[in-house]
């Protein structure tokens, strides 16, 4: 079977389990939108995309916070900012407290955390720094992982520690194709479906804002009628001040 049709099974199944949980996020994530709140999205290394994916582009709206910490990303493969880096700071317990307490999270918001494996320590430690200051708290994970051991200290994966977990029914070991004489899967999947998930929860909080007579400022491509290059201009007018707003509100 062909990677596209792989991953449309794979999706498939995201679409036919995954409502209820869906569901209540787009509610709560509504919820923090209307009280003023953010969304905060958190990955590492390859999870650092669907967070980048979800805000700022086409279709997306104020309110939505992805937590892009470029150590926790990579601009090379090798030496300074290679992958070795991300992939060591990643698995360091203690280092996301540090750089979290910089962001404007606080009781109230939602905080999405993106993880294949959900093991290592930056979405753990993710996960539990936001769900002790109060946030609404969502893995974006799959669940076949938990039949792994936990790699942090504290032996929790982040589906263990979030309040609501959406399963992206990725196999364990990420790429899906396997090509006869090769000997190592291919065409990894987790990151694909994983935005996918972050496009689920932008177009469903859109859809229960509207549902309550609420309407975000939202980017729009200028190629739709009416609108134009300087029509995004009050989306990151609305974004700022949400920013700001967050530095007075309750950090616990």
């Amino acid at each position: 079977m062909s990677y596209t049709r792989t991953l449309m099974t794979i999706l498939d199944r995201l679409d036919s389990t995954q409502e209820e949980a869906l569901a209540t996020v787009a509610e709560r994530c509504a919820d923090a939108i209307q009280n003023g709140g953010l969304i905060h999205l958190f990955g590492s290394g390859h999870s650092v995309i669907p967070t980048m994916d979800a805000f700022p582009r086409y279709g997306s709206f104020a309110g939505i916070h992805p937590l892009t910490d470029p150590r926790l990303m990579w601009h090379n493969v090798l030496g300074p900012g290679g992958v070795r880096e991300l992939l060591w700071l990643e698995r360091t317990e203690g280092y996301i407290k540090q750089y979290l307490d910089h962001e404007p999270l606080a009781s109230g918001d939602v905080m999405v955390v993106y993880s294949h494996g959900g093991r290592n320590a930056a979405p753990v430690e993710a996960a539990m720094y936001a769900a002790e200051r109060g946030l609404f708290t969502v893995a974006v994970t799959s669940v076949a992982n938990l039949e792994r051991p936990a790699e942090h200290s504290s032996g929790r994966r982040i589906a263990e520690i979030c309040d609501v977990t959406i399963d992206t029914g990725v196999p364990v070991q990420d790429a899906i194709i396997e090509v006869d004489g090769w000997g190592r899967p291919t065409g990894g999947a987790s990151t694909v479906v994983a935005s996918v998930v972050s496009h689920e929860i932008v177009t469903r909080t859109a859809a229960v804002l509207a549902g309550r007579g609420v309407v975000v400022p939202t980017f729009v491509s200028p190629t739709v009628p009416g609108a134009t290059v300087s029509s995004n201009d009050e989306v990151f007018a609305d974004h700022q001040r949400r920013l700001h707003a967050a530095e007075g509100r309750d950090r616990k």
